[in-house]
Order: C-alpha cells, then sequence, then structure tokens
C-alpha cells in the first residue's frame, strides 16, 4: 500500500496545485458565475470525474501510450480546444439570466436553452477529458510518490489519483459554490449578466488558445 508520508506529502502538493489559478478554476468559476451555486459544484463534480478517469488511466498504464504515439496528444489536445472554442461561442450567444425561467424555455416547443447542472456536469467533464495535460500531469507528477519497493504499482497509482480527485473536489467545489453567489446580482440586471456571459466566453477562448498554443 501506499507510504503514509508519502501519501501526506501528496495531500499537502496536490493541495496547494489545487488552490492555484488554472484552467479548471476558471472553468468552474464561469460556470458558478453563470448558472448559480449548483452548476458551480455540477462543474466541479464532471472536472473531478474526468480526473478520476485520467487516474483509472495512469494506473492502468494506458497514459503512457502519449509517450509511445505523441500524434495521441495532438489529437486529443486540438479536439480540446475546438470544445472549448464550442463554449466559448454559446457563451457569447446566451441571452439568459440565471434565475429566470423565462429566458431559459423556447417557447416554440417549451425545452429549456439556457445552461443547467447536468449540462455543466458534463462539459467539466468533456473538457477535462479532453486536455491531454492533465495525463501528461499523471504520468510526471504520481510517480513521484509511489514506492516501489511496497510492490502493487497499479493499486498505489490508483489511491494516489482518488486522494487528488477527493482533494481537488473539495477546493473546486467550495469554489463552485462561492462563485455561485454572483448569480444572485445577476437576477437584478440583465447588463451585468450579459457582461458575465461575455467573460465566460473570453475565459473559454483563452483557454481553448492556451491548450492550442501550448504544445507541452
Amino acid at each position: 500500500m501506499v507510504d503514509m508520508s508519502l501519501l501526506a506529502a501528496f495531500v499537502a502538493a496536490i493541495f496547494v496545485l489545487s488552490i492555484t489559478p488554472g484552467p479548471d478554476m476558471m472553468f468552474i468559476v464561469a460556470m458558478g458565475g453563470r448558472g448559480g451555486s449548483g452548476m458551480g459544484v455540477m462543474a466541479a463534480a464532471g472536472v473531478a470525474c474526468g480526473m478520476l478517469v485520467h487516474a483509472c488511466a495512469a494506473a492502468l498504464g494506458l497514459s503512457a501510450l502519449f509517450g509511445a504515439l505523441p500524434v495521441l496528444y495532438h489529437v486529443l489536445r486540438w479536439l480540446g480546444a475546438a470544445y472549448l472554442l464550442y463554449l466559448a461561442v454559446r457563451a457569447f450567444r446566451d441571452r439568459s439570466v440565471p434565475g429566470d425561467e423565462d429566458a431559459a424555455v423556447d417557447g416554440a416547443d417549451g425545452r429549456r436553452t439556457g445552461p443547467g447542472p447536468r449540462r455543466a456536469f458534463w462539459q467539466g467533464m468533456i473538457t477535462n477529458l479532453l486536455n491531454p495535460k492533465v495525463i501528461m500531469f499523471n504520468i510526471a507528477f504520481l510517480p513521484q510518490f509511489v514506492d516501489p519497493g511496497r510492490g502493487h504499482l497499479p493499486l498505489q497509482l490508483l489511491v494516489l489519483g482518488v486522494t487528488g480527485v477527493v482533494v481537488g473536489f473539495c477546493v473546486d467545489g467550495t469554489l463552485g459554490l462561492l462563485s455561485g453567489r454572483l448569480s444572485r446580482a445577476l437576477r437584478r440586471s440583465r447588463r451585468l449578466a450579459r457582461g458575465l456571459n461575455i467573460f465566460s466566453g473570453t475565459v473559454f477562448a483563452g483557454l481553448a488558445v492556451r491548450l492550442a498554443v501550448t504544445p507541452r
């Protein structure tokens, strides 16, 4: 099993990394600000699920494929950038206001068109899964806290990965909850709501460009 001293060091390191502003944090803040606390927390949950998939992949050795086949890394990188640009376009075109039920319903068929918690979850998960830098992070970071002398290397990697997911969700979920309070002010001002949609779109577009232009 994992050495407890290494696990403690890993928790401290992952906590510091989790509170450091990055793409996932910006995504969660943008989603929580647009849709409220519930949407922010669901976005954080989606990111956490994406991290869990990456952790399982690292434990199974699948992440090493990116070292053997670099083209896979670049394919995933461009897919991630394209998806973030798609989210940016949706945010720029969004005219709904958090808490305004009328703005979230299409009068033609009665379906809700505004972003919801379920959509926030899937967007958070897909955004994380399509970020190859998370995979490279697992390859470079997790093995530093593994003790080969204890054996069961895949199990050690899995324990570390799951621990990282839990710590990350605690930080991101709290951030999503707090950023969701912005939606209360948005309900009183359509201009402010529109401004935050533009801000969200700018964040998504910026993350897409960052992912596209930074190979590693």
